[in-house]
């Protein structure tokens, strides 16, 4: 976000520069304004041009790229508006090489001027800005491609870990592999009260098995002697 924002404002920049050049002098003290678009094509002539089909009109549609690129965060549209500038910048420099039969840079004022220099370096701010920018991600294909199945089932869990839950292998429900119900463990009752060797009540060689066939297992007690 920071170099976005950086480079929007290194590419206003320029184009503030580009739109400012026409109204500055660029060659022999004749401003940029003056110059017809029609003549950067057909070669420069001394007809003095208006302010909407000057040299000022690509320049104002570069400067609008500018600003529709900052808006999108488009390095393309950004860096379209500076070549733009830097294009016509020296097309008129060609065409009017070929009408002075030269091009100078002289300190009395005669030649080239720095309505020239600043669009150029618009140009060159514009070209910068779309380099510093990083662009906008296609954040709605990264998460398609995030939420996109692999195809691929979930690997079965090692016999000693069968109580977790694909695919996090969070504890969850018991894995019963076989289709009959699960044996019930008999409840803990304490421990044993008869001496290690006893027969259990109801075994065959318990005396006290055949004394109540009604409750081989518990047989009542018997009365205390009176």
């Amino acid at each position: 976000m920071i170099r976005n924002l950086l480079g929007s404002l290194v590419a206003l920049a320029g184009a503030a520069s580009a739109v400012l050049s026409p109204f500055r002098p660029w060659y022999d003290g004749r401003l940029g304004r003056d110059y017809r678009v029609r003549d950067l094509f057909e070669g420069i002539t001394l007809t003095e041009s208006g302010v909407l089909v000057s040299i000022l009109l690509p320049f104002l549609a570069a400067a609008a790229l500018v600003v529709l690129g900052a808006v999108l965060r488009s390095r393309l549209v950004t860096a379209f508006a500076g070549v733009v500038v830097l294009g016509f910048t020296v097309l008129w420099m060609v065409r009017q090489g070929q009408a002075a039969g030269s091009l100078a840079v002289s300190g009395d004022g005669s030649g080239l001027r720095v309505g020239v220099v600043n669009a150029l370096a618009g140009g060159v701010l514009m070209l910068i800005g779309a380099a510093l920018m990083r662009g906008r991600r296609n954040r709605g294909a990264g998460r398609g491609r995030r939420r996109e199945p692999s195809g691929e089932p979930f690997a079965v869990p090692p016999a000693d870990q069968v109580d977790t839950w694909p695919p996090t292998r969070e504890p969850g429900m018991s894995v019963q592999t076989s289709p009959w119900p699960e044996p019930e463990v008999d409840p803990y009752t304490g421990p044993d009260p008869r001496a290690p060797g006893d027969p259990h009540p109801g075994d065959p060689g318990d005396p006290a098995a055949g004394e109540d066939p009604r409750d081989p297992v518990h047989p009542p007690h018997r009365p205390p002697p009176t």
